[in-house]
């Protein structure tokens, strides 16, 4: 008599069994850490409010914001802007020994705070500031950390579901933190929408002491020196970006995305190939290696669409793509799509426009 047949066992993440042990089972709520240098709130840790309140709202616990800076104004003002994005209520972490950013004394911080409070989800922006924050975190804490996330969810058991590329951006994956706590992600600036900014009384705010001297602290600032060449690109946060790719065939024909930005009062930008030849700094570079853009217009021309051009663009209201290649993948994904030479395409472009439009006008394309 033969032996019924076994049910295969299934793989991955639907075999395995979700046990928290009892000390992480008491971590609630969602945080958004709030990066600040200089009195300058950086946009992404609005951008990450709201997803977070999303996530909050899903998972019906509160939404907290955690500030770390030095004492003044400056820290109190960011804690009573995150009640406008969306915050029930800020975690603050105010000392003059976090006037500059340490990786010491700000991990120092924000441990405490977590270990303190206990929150089930914690989010940071993947700046360079948030990068190096967050794995030094999650280190300390011995917990997960997802990074450069394009997407958050939570699923039905209430895990936070963090999705990321993989394998060089020719793969989506959605990675789980399942016994540790908090679950920590961190997600590039503009990857989310920024939520509209509402009036708000300041809420709670709970006051948490940094506990450091300044000899607890191994690095020292001697000196700040502001980065001169920062404000050159504005590319994530730019209404219309206009960019290029090999299609363009020389790194002379490039000036012809520049002119047509310049006509529009645009950003312009590049695809990694361009880059990697030296053609356009990296500063300029689009992608899931560079920028992330989302803005009103954009304009791809002799770019093919590979998955990292995709991921960071996206987010974009309308893209005109203009390539010779009928098959380009950029065609899957762009609102409009121009199969000609974009090298004799830009030029008329750029003299319709500027035939078109006064320097007035300019700001109306964006509108």
């Amino acid at each position: 008599m033969s032996e019924p047949a076994k049910t295969p066992t299934p793989a991955g993440r639907a075999a395995t069994k979700k046990e928290l042990p009892d000390h992480f089972k008491g971590y609630k709520h969602v945080w958004v850490f709030v990066e600040q240098e200089r009195g300058q709130v950086h946009p992404v840790s609005w951008e990450l409010l709201g997803a977070g309140r999303q996530l909050a709202n899903k998972l019906k616990v509160d939404l907290a914001a955690v500030v770390i800076g030095p004492e003044g104004e400056a820290t109190r003002q960011a804690a009573a802007e995150a009640f406008c994005y969306g915050a029930d209520l800020a975690y603050v972490v105010a000392d003059d020994l976090l006037t500059d950013y340490r990786n010491e004394s700000y991990t120092k911080a924000l441990t405490d705070v977590v270990n303190t409070y206990k929150p089930e989800i914690l989010l940071l922006g993947a700046t360079t500031l948030g990068r190096d924050l967050a794995g030094s975190v999650a280190t300390t804490l011995l917990t997960g950390l997802t990074a450069d996330c394009t997407a958050l969810d939570v699923d039905a058991d209430g895990s936070l579901a963090a999705t990321r590329p993989t394998f060089g951006g020719s793969l989506m994956c959605t990675i789980y933190t399942l016994n540790y706590r908090p679950q920590m992600a961190t997600v590039r600036p503009r990857v989310m929408p920024m939520p509209e900014r509402v009036e708000r009384e300041a809420g709670r705010i709970i006051v948490h002491p940094l506990g450091l001297v300044e000899d607890d602290i191994v690095t020292k600032v001697l000196s700040f020196l502001p980065d001169r060449e920062s404000a050159k690109s504005n590319l994530a946060y730019a209404d219309v970006v206009v960019a290029g790719g090999l299609g363009l065939g020389s790194p002379e024909n490039f000036q012809l995305v520049r002119q047509l930005a310049s006509v529009l009062g645009a950003e312009y930008g590049c695809s990694r190939p361009l880059v990697q030849k030296g053609w356009v700094t990296s500063d300029r570079q689009i992608g899931q290696t560079g920028k992330t853009i989302r803005p009103r217009l954009y304009i791809a021309a002799g770019i093919s669409g590979a998955i990292q051009h995709r991921v960071g663009v996206e987010g974009a209201d309308l893209i005109v793509a203009i390539n010779t290649d009928k098959n380009a993948p950029i065609f899957d994904f762009a609102h409009v799509g121009i199969i000609t030479d974009a090298i004799r395409l830009l030029p008329a472009l750029t003299e319709a426009f500027r035939a078109r439009l006064s320097p007035h006008a300019r700001d109306r394309i964006a509108s």
